[in-house]
């Protein structure tokens, strides 16, 4: 069985995280992701630890499924070779700003030019039509301006990045989502087309889903931010840590059961939704003073009884290790031709008929180079001593 997008062919361009994130979605749901890469590759060949130099943890967590090539486009005869690649492609993404793409003579007009029916898609900081168009940006710096830091300094009082790159893992996925969708329009209209997904405004939307609260209204100075999760936090045990959530009124009551807390079942702070909004941090205290006198195991069972969403707090390590997602096959082992006994994880979409797989372990520099170009003349790829 092959993945939905065998057949598609990507042109990758994109450096760092939120580019290479997208398009390694596009690779594990099949498609021939060819990685365009400058003569010194990308900058996270050698951002984090390695067996060998250029193959670093960041890089490789970020671009299985693709062939790496090394052209450099300001070089006339490589720019030619990229263009000829665009003419036999679906889709076509880079991850720079779009003065620079103009610069190097691959904007959306030259691409298209070669090919109508191309997907030209990129990442960007801001939107195209407005004043920051043409602004540098990264994931601390939306982090900081979209509110996210200024979510976590409400709670702790100290203004933190949340320690993931959430910024450019999330507007690559989106990213991602909208090739697949472009792609399902040229299916039905034969058009391609340009598109771009802005983190900044990705980010601010993805956090407002919940968080516009009284904002949704027009109210004057409204209050925003969804209280629960200002007020919710993980619920010590007496050897560690407990998530317990519980959204409906009738998951609350089940909770004070659980708990043998009865008198709460009849308090009108808690009794519904509106009234526990402004009652969370005492129902947290409350709660917290109880689930404080046994351990996490004597919890998860009680909680479980109850059918009620728990889970213990693990670490990093504690996910790496964990016997749930080790035997579900999360976690794949897989061997590279140079960099020995590697770990990834699987592929999360599960589809019933066309599942995406790993079928190309992270590429070495250039590694596809002589095989690409091959493609393009039809001779075989000349063997490099």
């Amino acid at each position: 069985m092959s993945g939905p997008l065998t057949g598609v062919r990507v042109i990758d361009l994109t450096i760092n995280v939120l580019g290479p994130y997208a398009t390694q979605i596009l690779g594990d749901m099949g498609a021939d992701v060819i990685k365009v890469e400058t003569p010194s590759g990308d900058h996270n060949r050698h951002n984090g630890p390695f067996r060998n130099e250029g193959m670093s943890a960041l890089f490789m967590s970020n671009n299985r499924n693709k062939r790496s090539i090394v052209l450099n486009l300001k070089a006339a005869n490589d720019l030619e070779t990229l263009m000829q690649l665009v003419e036999t492609a679906d889709v076509f993404i880079h991850s720079m700003r779009a003065t620079a793409a103009e610069r190097l003579g691959i904007s959306y007009a030259a691409v298209s030019a070669r090919n109508p029916r191309i997907i030209y898609g990129f990442g960007c900081g801001y939107r195209q039509d407005g004043p920051k168009a043409n602004l540098p940006a990264y994931d601390d710096v939306i982090q900081g301006e979209s509110g996210l830091v200024g979510i976590v300094r409400s709670v702790t009082g100290e203004a933190r990045y949340v320690p993931t790159i959430v910024v450019d893992k999330l507007a690559g996925t989106v990213l991602a989502s909208a090739v697949g969708m472009a792609l399902y329009h040229r299916e039905k209209t034969g058009q391609g087309q340009e598109l771009y997904v802005p983190m900044l405004e990705t980010t601010v939307s993805f956090l407002m889903s919940e968080h516009l609260w009284e904002g949704v209204h027009q109210r004057q100075d409204p209050i925003l931010g969804y209280p629960r999760l200002f007020n919710s936090r993980p619920l010590q045990t007496a050897d560690g840590h407990i998530a317990l959530c519980a959204i409906s009124d009738l998951q609350w009551q089940t909770v004070f059961d659980a708990l043998h807390l009865n008198d709460l079942k009849q308090d009108v702070r808690f009794a519904t939704m509106k009234q526990r909004a402004s009652n969370f941090p005492e129902l947290y205290r409350i709660l917290g003073s109880i689930v404080i006198q046994h351990p996490t195991q004597h919890w998860r069972q009680v909680f479980d009884q109850a059918d009620l969403p728990n889970a213990q707090i693990n670490s990093l390590a504690d996910a790496y290790r964990d016997p749930y997602l080790r035997e579900s096959g999360f976690w794949v082992d897989y061997n590279h031709p140079t960099e020995g006994a590697c770990v990834t994880p699987a592929v999360v979409p599960h589809f019933a008929v066309s599942p995406g797989s790993l079928r190309q372990p992270p590429p070495r520099l250039g590694e596809h180079t002589a095989e690409v170009l091959a493609e393009l003349t039809g001779e075989p790829p000349r063997k490099t001593p």
